[in-house]
């Protein structure tokens, strides 16, 4: 376990960044719209991520390797566009508390669905009954914080 003590904690990491995120998107979006909002945060985001390129530390890989992948792995983007859109949607719509309990319902359902299958370049890992009832508890959960 003490090896996964640090995916984990930069994993929700994300999650609360994630529900900020919706909201600072959804209060930027009311004053200059979500499409605006979307291209500011997109432009945002790849300005940060050129940054990291040159840093001196650099990850392994190079950019000429990209005909080498999946072609779904070529898609990132075009999620990262529309996720940005529909959470800040949805926050503006419904708060972020609502919107946030809808996308972790979501997630787990189509993450496990992922595991199970071995989806995506992901490896497979069995889905169990314990694993069913974790997610019907925590969509019980959901509901009840929708109410």
């Amino acid at each position: 376990m003490a090896g996964k003590l640090l995916p984990l904690l930069l994993a929700a990491l994300a999650g609360s960044l994630m529900a900020v995120q919706g909201a600072v998107n959804s209060a930027l979006g009311k004053t200059i719209g979500l499409p605006r909002t979307n291209l500011f945060v997109q432009i945002t985001g790849a300005a940060v991520a050129a940054t990291l390129l040159v840093l001196p530390w650099q990850a392994p890989g190079s950019f000429r390797e990209i005909t080498r992948v999946p072609w779904y792995t070529l898609f990132g983007g075009l999620l990262g566009a529309v996720i940005v859109f529909a959470v800040a949607f949805g926050v503006t719509k419904v708060g972020a508390g609502a919107a946030t309990t809808s996308i972790i319902v979501a997630q787990l359902l189509t993450a496990y669905l992922i595991d199970h299958f071995g989806l995506l370049g992901v490896e497979h890992a069995a889905f169990s009954l314990v694993k069913m009832a974790g997610i019907v508890l925590i969509a019980g959960g959901g509901w009840l914080l929708l109410k």
